[in-house]
C-alpha cells in the first residue's frame, strides 16, 4: 500500500467501501485492511483501518497526515 492516500475517483455516495490488504498478507485472514473514505460527510479524505478477523467492529479512521506519519515511523524503525 505504498500509494497511501493518493487521489483517485471517489465512489458513489452509499457505495460499499473497497477494502484492501497489504501485499505482504499471507492470505490467512490475519491482517490489517484499509479503505479510503471520501465526501463531505467524512470531513475530507480519511483512511479506514480494520482487523480482518473482526470486520463487524467499526474501523479506526485516520487522516492522510496521521496515517502517513504512522507508516513512516514503522519504516524508520525497521531501518534502525
Amino acid at each position: 500500500m505504498s500509494d497511501r492516500l493518493a487521489p483517485h475517483a471517489s465512489p458513489p455516495a452509499g457505495a460499499p467501501l473497497l477494502w484492501r490488504r497489504s501485499s505482504r498478507s499471507t492470505g490467512m485472514n490475519n491482517c490489517v485492511e484499509t479503505a479510503r473514505l471520501h465526501g463531505p460527510e467524512h470531513g475530507g479524505p480519511l483512511l479506514a483501518v480494520r482487523d480482518s478477523k473482526d470486520v463487524e467492529r467499526p474501523p479506526l479512521r485516520f487522516s492522510a497526515t496521521a496515517w502517513t506519519t504512522f507508516v513512516t515511523g514503522l519504516d524508520e524503525r525497521q531501518v534502525s
